[in-house]
């Protein structure tokens, strides 16, 4: 009789192994790359082409230059004001304005919310309304890396976008005026910058927490732009409110009475992450700024009236930093447990 034929395994040891490697990098063969490496590249090169991006980048663009056209003009009246000295230039194009336009971190402020909004409002639930979730988790890879792609793709595109942006205005200012940036400057707005990333990285895990949330994008993308409308328009509103209807008129405190009372209401304010990151943005853009909270003549009295350094002003918004990556990480931390459990068969 013939020997019974053995059966070929369903799987080989060897070619599972092969596969892994393939998409989580291997160190045996160095042109291997990491499936999150090709997400990642992926989430960049939607973005990119996507006609809500263009638009945002557009009207950017357009305040940048609107910004930039009015610190000029602004630029000329501070400097017949103040001592050599004390006047940074390159730092007055960031916070100068007239009456007209504000500044241009207070147009970041404002607007930097609704890119990290219109890049991830549909982060999951467009692809799963398109079908493409369940083909893309059926790939041997990780979900945690589809999440992180949909965070860090957009993030490092808004990050060459305000790079891109803050040295094309250096450079406009520098070739117009010949006057040469300082490293502390440069270090700042470069500061200034980082914490725009940080700012819209929060936006970008809250839409993202939305996308998972809903099932529309539609519904995440008004759930987004209500939560930015409430934390930029009325929730200061509503710490007003809530300050009079529990202390009373401020106008009849003492001194101390007064500076407890806008305390806390500061602090109340301060939940907001667009408060965290306009105060930030202030020390860092204006160096004579040494508190962010209010001051006493006695607290003020004998401070010599130099500029702080870099390590001073970090110090000073050490607070701010916190709380805004501190919310970052726990939005993205909901984002991480929603998607890691959801259920993704259509």
């Amino acid at each position: 009789m013939k020997k019974a034929e053995q059966k070929a395994p369903l799987f080989d040891v060897g070619t599972l192994f092969m596969t892994r490697n393939i998409w989580r990098g291997s160190d045996l063969d160095p042109r291997t790359k990491a499936p999150i490496f090709t997400l990642v590249s992926k989430e960049i090169r939607t973005a990119i082409r996507s006609w809500k991006f263009i638009i945002l980048v557009a009207l950017i663009t357009l305040i940048f230059i609107g910004s930039t056209y009015v610190s000029l003009l602004a630029i000329a009246k501070f400097r017949e004001a103040t001592s050599n000295e004390n006047f940074h230039l390159y730092l007055k194009l960031f916070t100068a304005s007239e009456q007209s336009i504000p500044p241009f971190y207070v147009f970041l402020n404002f607007l930097a919310p609704l890119l990290g909004i219109a890049l991830g409002f549909d982060a999951i639930n467009a692809e799963r309304n398109n079908g493409t979730l369940i083909p893309l988790l059926s790939q041997p890879i990780y979900r945690d890396n589809v999440l992180l792609s949909k965070f860090f793709g957009p993030l490092s595109v808004i990050a060459v976008l305000f790079l891109s942006i803050t040295l094309l205005m250096l450079g406009t200012v520098m070739l117009l005026t010949g006057v040469a940036v300082s490293p502390a400057e440069f270090i700042r707005i470069l500061l200034f910058v980082l914490v725009s990333i940080v700012y819209v990285g929060f936006w970008l895990s809250l839409s993202i927490l939305c996308s998972i949330i809903f099932s529309q994008p539609s519904t995440s993308a008004m759930a987004g732009i209500g939560f930015w409308l409430f934390f930029s328009v009325f929730y200061p509103m509503l710490v007003s409110l809530l300050m009079s209807f529990l202390v009373g008129n401020p106008a009849n405190f003492s001194e101390q009475q007064y500076f407890h009372y806008a305390d806390i209401a500061l602090n109340l304010s301060r939940i907001s992450p667009s408060q965290l990151y306009n105060d930030a943005t202030a020390a860092l853009l204006t160096p004579s700024i040494r508190s962010l909270g209010p001051m006493s003549l006695q607290q003020s009295f004998g401070a010599l009236p130099t500029d702080l350094t870099i390590g001073n002003s970090l110090a000073v918004i050490f607070p701010q930093l916190s709380g805004l990556m501190a919310s970052t990480v726990v939005l993205f931390a909901g984002c991480y447990f929603l998607f890691m459990r959801k259920e993704v068969r259509v």
